[in-house]
């Protein structure tokens, strides 16, 4: 029997958006587009997912540059991936994302990176990310829901990769989704359509927590966890 990292592994590996974007937008696939990305998501999932238990999926945007989009593991650095999950392989630049800085702090508060994830799967809406030129003309990240045509765009893209995640063994009964605003609206309208989740938990997204709320932190990172062990 394959196990979730098998099946975790082989869903990066072959995940292509062949839709049409909006001009000026551009998919990000870090299993694609950056060597090191394939190789260390692999690590940490056979690390992590060697098994075959159920687990509450929790649901992101899309992949962010300095996160995913360099490991291949969703809101994880290349800082937290070697200091806290100790895969070493990773040879880009060891960029820092806030997101990560919080979930890992959260994750801590759990009780560590192997109950955590034996618990829950995290992925995104949309499992790969984009990209817009900033006013210097550098490559930003840009959310699926900041264009309503990426929006239309990605959704059969979304629906599709979130049918084939739940074959990992996701328990349907209850979704976390990270974002309380318009990921939340866009989840709450698929699901509604789709039928895939029996309910769905919204939480503010990291992003958000570490910008605005930072100083607070850690009431957020204590509600994360009051919400995930309810389930």
């Amino acid at each position: 029997m394959k196990t979730v990292a098998d099946q975790i592994i082989a869903f990066n590996s072959s995940l292509r958006l062949t839709a049409a974007l909006p001009e000026g937008i551009r998919a990000m696939n870090p299993f694609v587009e950056n060597p090191s990305a394939l190789q260390a998501s692999s690590l940490f999932y056979k690390k992590y997912y060697a098994d075959t238990l159920p687990r509450h999926m929790i649901l992101g945007i899309n992949p962010g540059r300095h996160g995913a989009g360099l490991t291949g593991v969703p809101f994880t650095d290349p800082k937290r991936l070697q200091d806290v999950c100790d895969i070493q392989c990773f040879s880009g630049p060891l960029a820092h994302e806030p997101s990560s800085v919080f979930i890992y702090e959260m994750i801590e508060q759990y009780g560590g990176a192997e109950a955590f994830y034996h618990a829950f799967y995290i992925n995104s809406i949309c499992p790969l990310g984009f990209v817009a030129r900033g006013k210097g003309g550098a490559e930003v990240n840009y959310n699926y829901y900041d264009n309503a045509a990426l929006a239309k765009a990605v959704y059969p893209f979304a629906v599709e990769s979130l049918h084939r995640q739940l074959a990992f063994g996701i328990d349907r009964a209850v979704c976390f989704c990270l974002g309380t605003g318009k990921n939340m609206q866009f989840l709450s309208r698929l699901n509604e359509r789709e039928k895939i989740f029996e309910r769905i938990v919204p939480l503010e997204h990291p992003r958000y927590i570490m910008q605005y709320r930072n100083k607070t932190r850690q009431t957020y990172s204590e509600k994360y966890v009051e919400l995930l062990r309810a389930v």
